[in-house]
C-alpha cells in the first residue's frame, strides 16, 4: 500500500471519528458547533451570581435545580467584544471531562441555532497557523453548504486551568472564620 493511500485512509478515519450531531450556536456573525453528547440542556439567560477574583471570562455561578454550575462567557473567553444580552441569549449547560470525572458548566452564547448531523467527509482539520496560535480547542471545521462552522472541543475550550481557578476561588469563599 502506498504512503499516499495510507495518509488518505488516516484522514478519512479521522473525519469519521468526528462525524455526528452538533448543536450549533452563534457569537456575533461567527458560527460554532458542539458535540450534542456534551450538551446537557439549554436554558434562557438567568441572573448569574458573580464570584470575586475569578478571570474576566468566568461570569459566576447559577443554581440549576439545586446544583451550583459555573458559567463562562464564551465571547470573553475568545477575546470578542461584549454585547447586550437579548431574548436569544442563552446558557448551554455542557458536561466537560476533567481527569476521571465530569463537570457541568454553563457557556453563555448569543443564539442557539439548530442541531446538525455532519458527515465525516464534511469535517476538515482545524487550520494550522504558526506556533503562537493555539487551535487545539478546534475539533474541526464543518462545511454545511456554503457556510462553515467551527466545531469546538469543549473539554479543551473550558480547560483544567479555568476549572481549577474557579474551584480555588469557591473553596476560599466557602471557608468561614472560626
Amino acid at each position: 500500500m502506498s504512503q499516499a493511500t495510507t495518509q488518505l485512509e488516516e484522514v478519512s478515519q479521522t473525519g469519521r471519528n468526528r462525524e455526528g450531531k452538533y448543536l450549533t450556536f452563534s457569537l456575533g456573525p461567527e458560527e460554532y458547533g458542539l458535540e450534542i453528547l456534551k450538551v446537557r440542556e439549554i436554558i434562557g439567560y438567568i441572573d448569574v451570581t458573580s464570584v470575586p477574583q475569578t478571570p474576566h471570562h468566568i461570569l459566576g455561578v447559577i443554581n440549576l435545580r439545586g446544583q451550583v454550575i459555573p458559567v463562562i462567557d464564551l465571547r470573553a473567553k475568545f477575546d470578542m467584544e461584549s454585547v447586550e444580552r437579548t431574548e436569544e441569549t442563552c446558557i448551554i449547560v455542557v458536561e466537560i471531562t476533567q481527569g476521571d470525572g465530569s463537570i457541568s458548566t454553563g457557556i453563555l452564547v448569543d443564539k442557539v441555532q439548530e442541531v446538525l448531523d455532519i458527515a465525516g467527509e464534511d469535517i476538515e482539520d482545524s487550520p494550522q497557523f504558526d506556533s503562537a496560535v493555539d487551535t487545539d480547542f478546534i475539533l474541526g471545521i464543518g462545511k454545511i453548504g456554503e457556510a462553515v462552522k467551527l466545531l469546538l472541543d469543549i473539554d479543551k475550550v473550558l480547560g483544567q486551568e479555568d476549572m481549577a481557578q474557579f474551584a480555588g476561588n469557591t473553596d476560599m469563599e466557602m471557608e468561614t472564620p472560626a
